[in-house]
């Protein structure tokens, strides 16, 4: 059922920063496919982070094609600022926010969306320990995360990091302003690895919702240039080192008292 002036009872938001490649080979038309099957009113809004390739316009000729799709522009702000953008516009109780990559089908939202009727708040995915597509270094350094973000930080949680994450819209408004992430005042250039997730999911846990971690689908489908043409190791080592250091920064904004403000 395609949302019209009703209600929609889930919104999913797509962040999309050149996103080109993966935008051509049909994941749009995989989302539509899968949504006019169900039979609930929906909405989905895609926030274009200012993408320097062919994506927008992509974007624009399929949204003017389909209903029940919304294009929304922002300056580029990175994945938070894209997401948080889209939650702003959201109209459903449940929000569904999902990489355009479909690395984890839309279809296992139908794993999530049961969790809310038992009364949870936050209902996110979980890529197990598979993590199909991943080189072995990657498949180490994400172990290597998961095990010492644990000892520190929500140790209930196996995977923070998965692009494919729910949540009741009244909580999204609550946490999402908080992120430190918006505090500051350089804008990001380009791609970067960010934590965010953590951070937001350490709200969340504050401010005593209810979180559900459902393990789902997921198998590297990204094609697109959105993470540069470095090599495996170097964009590994990058990444390790940024996602480390936005836990650090957790850890600190926790210890200073800066959570209980």
């Amino acid at each position: 059922m395609q949302t019209g002036a009703e209600q929609p009872f889930l919104s999913v938001v797509i962040p999309c920063y050149n996103e080109q490649k993966n935008l051509e080979r049909g994941v749009l038309q995989e989302v539509q496919a899968y949504l006019t099957q169900q039979p609930y009113p929906w909405e989905v809004i895609i926030v274009n982070d200012e993408s320097n390739d062919d994506s927008r316009h992509l974007l624009q000729e399929f949204v003017s094609q389909h209903a029940g799709f919304a294009l929304l522009d922002i300056p580029h702000g990175g994945k938070p600022a894209a997401v948080w953008a889209g939650i702003q516009q959201a109209r459903a109780d449940i929000v569904l926010f999902t990489d355009m990559d479909q690395s984890t089908p839309l279809r296992e939202v139908e794993k999530l969306l049961p969790h809310y009727a038992q009364g949870a708040d936050v209902v996110i995915g979980s890529r197990g320990a598979g993590r199909e597509g991943f080189s072995i270094v990657r498949k180490m350094g994400s172990f290597i995360f998961r095990t010492l973000r644990r000892l520190v930080l929500l140790p209930t949680i196996s995977d923070t990091q998965c692009g494919f994450k729910s949540c009741r819209r009244a909580a999204a408004l609550r946490a999402f302003p908080r992120l430190q992430f918006f505090q500051q005042k350089q804008r990001p250039k380009g791609w970067k690895v960010s934590a965010y997730d953590v951070e937001l999911l350490y709200l969340f846990e504050k401010f005593g919702y209810r979180i559900v971690e459902v393990e789902v689908e997921w198998s590297n489908r990204d094609e697109s240039d959105t993470k540069g043409q470095t090599g495996e190791l170097a964009r590994y080592v990058r990444e390790s080192i940024e996602m480390g250091s936005e836990v650090l920064r957790v850890l600190r904004n926790r210890w200073s008292g800066l959570y209980r403000q």
